[in-house]
């Protein structure tokens, strides 16, 4: 029997985050994993009239391709991918993965060409969905590895999901996610008055030029769950340094206790401790991949445990995002590319957020009305 909840989950992101209309072409990306959710996905376009059809993925074949495969055969994309994405009208990518940790023995470097090859048809991706062209939205479908990850039973993370979702219980989820579009979209207003941000909390103190940049509510559209509001930082306006409490996960590997020190935007300094490699060869992807594409605040507060699933955990209520390498466009951003990677910081104890100087954000929550900084 099919899970409700999946019947559900399928038709929000077909009618509300990708309003899918008759006669629209709808590609769906799953790991085999994901079927369920796919086949829900499916049956939603199907009754909008849409056409769907689906992508099922090898999980396996990645990790094959880096251990196996030479330079040409990481490099190679299928000429038929790089057609489609010029055709469709929608994508649904599911993240769902039966062993989230495949890729952590894998070789650096062969890992960071495998990253690598995308970059063009990303980017292409990224302009259609700008323009738009092409509508895109991801969400996750739960899976045993998932839930050991989060370190919950495989029902309780379940419940966990489909809650964060607002598809747990029969209601109206598309309400839910309009009202809390408004909400972000007023603290994105807000915020795009701002000209430099400054981020304090344990081992940070970083300043970002935000001046010009145009601030964006995460409410449910590209990703499900949702909940944050996000801009591309000036490109050479980042000084200082942060550290993630948070284990960074990315592509399959854990790298713990990351630390970066900014000058100019740029990362002169890094390190971590344990994956202090693999760091190093991310840092080394593209000359983009060493300045900020995006900050974010993290604003679903019904999100509020570290899951090791960055889809959940950049939204934790009270935490702050940054994202090394591409940026995006449509706000301003000029960051270009092949990376695109997020790095939560936990903020909700101690950290502090200044505006142009006066304090805006406390423990994890914006203040009522903003308080000058004290005199230095």
């Amino acid at each position: 029997m099919a899970d409700p909840r999946l019947e559900r989950l399928g038709e929000l992101i077909v009618g509300y985050s990708l309003a899918l209309e008759p006669g629209q072409v709808f590609r769906i990306d799953t790991p085999y994993v994901g079927v369920p959710l796919a086949l829900e996905l499916y049956r939603a376009g199907l009754r909008v009239g849409a056409l769907p059809y689906a992508n099922v993925e090898l999980e396996q074949l990645p990790e094959i391709l880096v251990r196996e495969g030479s330079e040409a055969q990481l490099d190679f994309v299928p000429p038929a991918a790089v057609h489609e994405i010029e055709l469709i009208d929608a994508i649904a990518t599911i993240w769902a993965e039966a062993n989230t940790r495949g890729l952590t023995g894998a070789d650096p470097d062969q890992h960071r060409r495998l990253i690598g090859a995308t970059r063009d048809l990303t980017n292409r991706r990224w302009e259609r969905i700008s323009a738009g062209e092409l509508r895109w939205s991801g969400v996750l479908c739960p899976t045993p590895a998932h839930a050991q990850d989060a370190e919950m039973a495989v029902a309780e993370y379940e419940t966990f999901v489909f809650r964060a979702c607002h598809v747990e219980e029969e209601g109206d989820a598309v309400a839910h996610w309009q009202s809390t579009s408004a909400e972000l979209a007023a603290r994105a207003e807000q915020l795009g008055g701002a000209r430099e941000l400054r981020v304090v909390g344990p081992d940070t103190d970083l300043r970002l030029v935000v001046d010009g940049r145009r601030w964006e509510a995460a409410d449910g559209r590209h990703n499900m769950p949702d909940g944050e509001v996000y801009t591309s930082p000036v490109e050479t306006g980042t000084e200082g340094e942060i550290r993630f409490s948070f284990p960074a996960i990315f592509q399959g590997r854990e790298i713990d206790d990351i630390r970066l020190r900014f000058e100019d935007g740029s990362v002169v300094a890094a390190e971590a401790a344990r994956g202090g490699e693999f760091l190093d060869a991310v840092l080394g992807l593209d000359e983009g991949a060493r300045r900020l594409g995006e900050v974010a605040f993290g604003m679903n507060y019904e999100i509020d445990r570290f899951t090791k699933n960055i889809l959940f955990d950049e939204k934790i209520g009270g935490t702050m995002h940054v994202a090394l390498g591409s940026a995006f466009k449509e706000l301003g951003g000029a960051n270009d590319s092949a990376l695109h990677w997020d790095l939560v910081c936990d903020l909700r104890a101690e950290g502090e957020v200044y505006a142009d100087g006066e304090l805006v954000w406390q423990a994890g929550r914006f203040l009522r009305d903003a308080v000058p900084a004290p005199a230095r």
